[in-house]
């Protein structure tokens, strides 16, 4: 199936961590240009960038997310370089490994995870929409695409990262409000959020190590495994599809083996090393 996104220019931020790099993998191999945003490891993204044969059709651009000035920027080299911005992914995220009650965390932990994951988001959202306002409509059609990447995290909560779940959360009610407002500046624009259950990337994999940690996350899940970066992706490619998802808005895909809010297994009924084993398969 053509999921028509070749040549369609998607602005990625978080293009340097895993879910990231996954995501600009999979929009490669559809054909479309890529402007990669990097922030504290950009340098290193570059130097990904510079090695994958799709390199001439992105662009490597520096942003805190957390700076409006700085997302602008960025959305405008973008749009300059590529003549449009088609598809903008949210990714950039922020998570603290070491779980804290919330009256044990101190303001800093808390606004910094507020900044990227909310704020940081808005930021993007609102750069976006301002880069749409001065292009006009795609000619065939190809409706412009916002897409937000969040967590089980805020729809089930998790305990000690209260911060983290409420930026999350948030993105439920930008997601049922921009909706209503890109078809303001592109009649088929769309925007969707995609929520992930614990993903195997290099911010997770040290807490997944742990022992008993992942009888513990899969206890919740139908699917008792854990997604890859590229699960992830694959549902980023979908959504952002004018042909695959051309009359999908304003929803939620979780992309977490089914999780609920409740116990679906017992401790005894998880073999860690399986679900391992199969990671390292595919």
């Amino acid at each position: 199936m053509d999921l028509q996104l070749t040549d369609n220019v998607v602005f990625l931020t978080g293009a340097s961590g895993g879910i990231g790099r996954a995501l600009a993998l999979e929009f490669a191999a559809e054909g479309a240009k890529l402007a990669l945003v990097g922030g504290t490891k950009h340098a290193e993204m570059e130097a990904w960038l510079a090695a994958q044969p799709w390199r001439e059709r992105a662009l490597a651009l520096h942003a805190d997310t957390t700076s409006t000035l700085e997302v602008d920027v960025a959305m405008e080299k973008a749009r300059e370089h590529f003549g449009r911005v088609d598809v903008c992914i949210a990714n950039a995220g922020r998570w603290t490994p070491e779980a804290k009650l919330l009256h044990r965390a101190d303001e800093q932990r808390i606004r910094a995870n507020l900044e990227v994951n909310l704020f940081g988001s808005i930021w993007t959202a609102r750069a976006f929409f301002d880069a749409l306002s001065r292009s006009s409509p795609r000619r065939d059609g190809r409706g412009a695409c916002l897409l937000f990447i969040g967590s089980t995290a805020g729809r089930f909560g998790e305990k000690g990262h209260a911060e983290y779940a409420a930026g999350k959360a948030a993105l439920h009610g930008l997601v049922r409000t921009l909706k209503n407002e890109i078809v303001e500046l592109d009649p088929w624009g769309r925007v969707n959020l995609i929520e992930p259950g614990w993903t195997v990337t290099h911010m997770a994999r040290p807490a997944l190590q742990e022992p008993g940690t992942i009888a513990r996350v899969v206890r919740t899940m139908p699917l008792r495994q854990l997604a890859r970066a590229k699960d992830i992706a694959r549902t980023a490619v979908f959504l952002a599809s004018p042909a695959a998802s051309r009359h999908v808005t304003g929803e939620t895909i979780t992309v977490a083996g089914g999780m609920e809010g409740r116990t679906l297994w017992e401790a005894d009924d998880i073999d860690e090393d399986r679900v391992r084993r199969r990671l390292e398969q595919e």
